[in-house]
């Protein structure tokens, strides 16, 4: 094994580290300056170079974290530990700015360092991440049976113009389908335009979809194409349909038809040739039955349909979606890639996601901007996932019998919750549980235990509630028995925006 360097200008501090370090059978070579550091660098490979470099960050002849932006332009991916005893926010800040592994004060405990030396030594260890550039990573990844059958589907229809209507909750990816159907089509060289019918005013969408003619209304000074014509030769995506109004229904299924359409303010009918792809996470059977969705326009875009599964339904992607994300995140934000730990990704995989990918996306941004050192363990999860002290161990995954439905416990829940009699027993236990959480709080002499406690049970009941309405904030008040003014307070409130 190659040798952790360590560069101190304090004696003491090298002898403290180099037997500390030996005891745990880590082989050291240490410098009093930066010079002979940059000196032997320069003389060795990466086959023979250090496995880990633990510097000072203040040391005569050379600063710290000068050493480290020289380190990382020879041996970019060696792990950099700096430690100082100025313990001030712009050194912490620099450090991470500079690339570092990780940033240990001074004084340090001498076990705590020893074992964030072996997480890099563990790190370093570890194969090294291949960065591909955006263009070249795959448009959609997944392994589940659930997502190899949209792949299979996807390749059947690339030779057709057929109508596609595409249905899954929100996040999981329609949009990615959609463009995937146009890409692998005949009319991949045309226009891809896509609308939310759902996130543009009723007064507007007819305008942005049809277009209007000089004049149509106030503040329309110049004719203006709509979607339709600037998808002429290509695919027009129409996203979250069943939200669209009903008169504008009428005008839609009028096009599917001829092909013809009238600008807003216009006389002159024009000629449109798109292939629609539609989608949407309600249930348009149902729209049918309550008279919000007309039947005959559901039969002319229902021609096929693509079900794209919810995240929890194709678990076993979790790992190669959040690799996936983690590396493009570092892409994005020009920083080396993250790697997570199997305990880690044991929680992720046991987690619901009512956000679907997109929620996972979204997180592996933040675990790329928050986790402090290059490995992300249990620990640095985001509070929802519901990784805490005491709770279910992270390296144990749930048994395969007894897949996961619940992932946010409430407080004092120390299992996941399963589908068998292990449920029930969670819940009947829950109140058993925050009695042994809030003893445990006060016996060590916490004295803001309602206010913890009574936050961590109102957010867990407002996430629930969310999930369970998809983020529809009035419905979940409702179904909480709450005022829809505070929900939306008490969302602020505790940061669950």
């Amino acid at each position: 094994m190659k040798p952790i360097w360590i560069v101190d200008d304090d004696q003491s501090i090298r002898f403290v580290l180099e037997k500390a370090l030996l005891r745990e059978n880590l082989p050291t070579r240490s410098f009093n300056n930066t010079r002979d550091v940059l000196a032997a660098l320069e003389s060795c490979s990466e086959d023979n170079g250090p496995q880990v470099l633990v510097s000072d960050i203040r040391m005569p002849g050379g600063s710290g974290l000068d050493l480290l932006g020289k380190v990382k332009e020879i041996f970019p991916a060696l792990p950099v530990i700096i430690m100082t005893a100025y313990s001030d926010l712009d050194s912490a800040v620099s450090a991470f700015q500079g690339g570092a592994f990780e940033y240990l004060p001074k004084p340090f405990d001498l076990p705590k360092a020893v074992e964030l030396i072996r997480r890099a030594v563990e790190e370093s260890q570890r194969e090294e991440v291949s960065v591909e550039s955006m263009a070249d990573t795959p448009e959609m990844l997944g392994q589940a049976p659930a997502m190899q059958d949209v792949f299979r589907a996807i390749g059947r229809l690339s030779q057709s113009n057929v109508t596609v209507m595409i249905t899954g909750e929100s996040g999981s990816g329609k949009e990615l389908v959609a463009r995937a159907l146009h890409k692998h089509s005949t009319r991949s060289a045309g226009p891809f335009v896509a609308i939310n019918t759902a996130a543009i005013p009723k007064d507007l969408l007819e305008s942005e979809l049809f277009g209007h003619e000089r004049g149509a209304f106030t503040g329309a000074q110049t004719m203006r194409r709509g979607r339709f014509e600037q998808a002429d030769g290509g695919t027009l995506f129409l996203d979250e349909i069943g939200d669209m109004p009903f008169d504008l229904q009428t005008r839609l299924l009028r096009v599917l038809s001829d092909g013809h359409f009238y600008r807003v303010g216009g006389h002159s009918a024009v000629k449109t040739n798109v292939r629609i792809i539609a989608a949407t996470h309600q249930n348009l059977e149902q729209r049918v039955k309550d008279g919000a969705f007309r039947e005959d326009l559901f039969h002319r875009l229902n021609v096929i349909r693509l079900r794209l599964p919810a995240l929890r339904e194709r678990r076993e992607d979790v790992p190669m979606l959040t690799r996936h994300f983690l590396q493009q995140s570092a892409l994005q934000l020009g920083v080396e890639p993250k790697r997570i730990s199997d305990a880690a990704l044991v929680w992720l995989g046991n987690f619901a996601f009512p956000g679907n990918v997109r929620q996972l996306e979204n997180m592996c941004h933040w675990l790329t901007v928050m986790t402090p050192a290059q490995l992300i363990e249990s620990k640095d999860l985001p509070p929802e996932v519901g990784v805490t002290a005491g709770e279910y161990p992270a390296q144990e995954p749930a048994p395969a019998e007894q897949a996961p439905l619940v992932a946010a416990a409430l407080p004092g829940q120390h299992i996941l919750a399963t589908a068998s009699p292990v449920l029930s027993a969670a819940v009947d236990n829950w109140e058993r549980g925050l009695e042994t959480d809030a003893a445990a709080l006060l016996a060590g002499g916490r004295t803001d235990v309602w206010d913890t406690l009574t936050r961590r049970f109102e957010s867990r009941l407002i996430l629930a509630a969310l999930a369970a309405t998809r983020g529809r904030r009035i419905e979940a008040a409702q179904k909480l028995g709450i005022g829809r003014n505070t929900i939306t307070r008490k969302i602020a409130e505790l940061g669950l925006e």
